[in-house]
């Protein structure tokens, strides 16, 4: 009978209004929760087949849970440098687990307070490992758009020690042009009496007029030290010239060079006091344009004429070092003018054993390791996965959604690609929840259940008064 449906219309606006206030509780609890999603129970009517002519049979309401997941959140500045946002659209890849089994089911979070736990891993405050794309030794990521298997949890503490060998010197320098002939010009002999073998105790080899030295890294991070000396000739703007190692035991020379030396040659200038590249006036390198040495590995064969290896006893690789000496916009460069003698810059890259000292993430998603040596070296790159209906997706314990049949199917991909949100680093998403809102929903919530609970008490009246026709 009708009073009997206005009755379950009443319990099901009390059991709706219910929902929709558990909706609203969990909302106002994370107000404060990184990355959460806002939910709603919207209301939508029961209508019953009305099978009596002139008579109404309520049907009631149904509250229809709602969790608007695609929602972005405000992205705010955070003091830690593994916490990550994403502005746009798409989801960090997480695990419960590192072992990469299948057990360790993979989902999908926007909570991006990642910390470093004490196996190196970086972690969020719901539990979840990160996922990413390892960087190989190349530097390059072996990605697939839709295969989860590729991805690994990452670890930013499990780093060995980064070295980087020298590569390349520049060297911004003058040589006087006025400079007086050295008495010892005339004893000069680059393979019996060189600028390598002075030592002016010992009284043996030519004082040079003018000497740089650098630092040169080899592979195993060690130092060593390269010195390039200068002795002018008699002819106009030529010198003689010497690379040679400091000391000279760090190198093993080969036939036509003196002990230590790495090469030995003319070096000519312009008569506007620029280096003169032509090689057959400026012999120091083979290729003046661009000027290189090449040191081989210490377990190589003996050197052969001209050429030099690392001693046998370092048990280094072998390395070549590229000088930059010609005029830049500055006007630097190795030049030959009416000054005295001077060095202004010498730079070498390259650098030693150097220890992780902390971690950065780039708005293309790539974790890179920094190091106490100035080396960066990057470890993984961050998945981003796409739905096309985000808001399908099952909410999960840790603020983490899992895969559904409504959400689609996902798509990995780079962060500022195909669609995919991109990577702020030490930035966090705030929570969508609108306080206002929320206490607004609670009292139209109270007065709607309040009114529900009015028409089961009605119609209890007006069942008892039916009941009483009998008295």
């Amino acid at each position: 009978m009708s009073i009997n449906s206005a009755m379950l219309a009443g319990v099901s606006g009390l059991v709706a209004n219910s929902s929709a206030l558990a909706a609203i509780s969990d909302n106002i609890a994370n107000v404060n929760t990184i990355g959460y999603k806002r939910n709603v129970v919207n209301f939508t009517d029961v209508v019953t087949a009305q099978s009596a002519r002139g008579r109404y049979s309520a049907g009631g309401v149904q509250g229809v849970p709602t969790a608007y997941v695609s929602q972005q959140g405000l992205l705010q500045s955070s003091s830690s440098s593994t916490d990550m946002g994403i502005a746009g659209d798409g989801f960090f890849v997480v695990s419960e687990g590192v072992t990469g089994t299948r057990a360790d089911s993979r989902l999908f979070t926007r909570a991006g307070s990642f910390q470093v736990d004490a196996d190196g891993y970086l972690r969020n405050t719901g539990g979840l490992y990160l996922q990413g794309w390892p960087v190989d030794a190349n530097g390059d990521v072996n990605s697939n758009p839709s295969d989860l298997t590729l991805l690994k949890p990452v670890n930013v503490k499990n780093v060995g020690a980064t070295v980087r060998a020298s590569t390349t010197a520049q060297i911004t320098a003058n040589l006087n042009s006025q400079q007086a002939l050295s008495p010892d010009l005339g004893t000069y002999n680059a393979a019996t009496n060189s600028m390598s073998a002075y030592d002016p105790v010992a009284g043996t080899g030519v004082r040079p007029d003018f000497t740089i030295q650098m630092n040169m890294i080899d592979s195993k991070g060690g130092p060593h030290t390269v010195a390039v000396s200068f002795l002018k000739t008699a002819v106009a703007n030529e010198w003689n010239a010497e690379i040679y190692s400091v000391p000279t035991t760090d190198v093993t020379s080969g036939t036509g060079l003196a002990a230590g030396q790495i090469a030995a040659g003319k070096v000519t200038f312009t008569q506007d006091g620029a280096l003169d590249t032509n090689p057959l006036k400026t012999t120091l390198w083979t290729d003046p344009t661009s000027p290189t040495i090449t040191l081989g590995a210490s377990n190589a064969a003996a050197p052969g004429a001209g050429a030099t290896n690392w001693a046998t006893g370092l048990g280094i690789n072998g390395q070549t070092l590229a000088f930059q000496l010609g005029a830049t916009s500055d006007g630097g460069g190795l030049t030959q003018l009416a000054k005295s003698s001077t060095v202004t810059t010498v730079s070498t890259n390259g650098a030693g054993v150097g220890q992780i000292v902390g971690v950065e993430v780039s708005e293309d998603g790539f974790i890179s390791a920094t190091f106490d040596n100035g080396e960066v070296r990057q470890l993984a790159k961050v998945a981003i996965a796409t739905f096309p209906n985000p808001d399908g997706l099952r909410s999960l314990s840790g603020n983490a959604y899992g895969s559904s049949i409504q959400a689609g199917s996902f798509s990995l991909k780079s962060p500022g690609e195909g669609g995919a949100g991109n990577v702020s680093g030490s930035a966090l998403e705030a929570s969508t929840v609108d306080l206002s809102s929320e206490f607004s929903g609670l009292i139209t919530t109270q007065r709607a259940y309040s009114a529900s609970s009015k028409i089961i008490l009605t119609a209890d009246q007006m069942m008892q008064e039916l009941l009483d026709i009998k008295r």
